[in-house]
């Protein structure tokens, strides 16, 4: 049973204290959440550009604080991070928020 959530709309509300606590340039939703036929049990997958480079520190905390404000399972990737044989898929399912 696919899962109907705007998570867009709901990261796009968060997006200016992102931008401010992470230095969150630019976010995208990505795979099935992104596609559309997620599941109750699908992550929500996150490419997301920073201003600067992010700490381990703060990815793991971003990642924590989305999961625990959309009651869902959050995995947060930068660009550089996505293994180039994934990178076509990735980039077909990319979301702007």
């Amino acid at each position: 049973m696919a899962v109907k959530v705007d998570y867009r709309q709901e990261l796009r509300s968060r997006l200016p204290e992102l931008r401010a606590r992470y230095g969150v340039k630019r976010l995208f939703l990505f795979g099935s959440r992104a596609r559309g036929d997620a599941r109750a049990e699908s992550d929500l997958d996150l490419l997301v550009e920073f201003e600067r480079v992010p700490t381990l520190f703060d990815l793991v905390r971003l990642e924590r604080e989305l999961a625990d404000d959309l009651g869902v399972r959050v995995q947060v990737v930068t660009p550089g991070a996505i293994k180039p044989p994934l990178r076509p898929a990735v980039e077909r399912d990319l979301v702007e928020v």
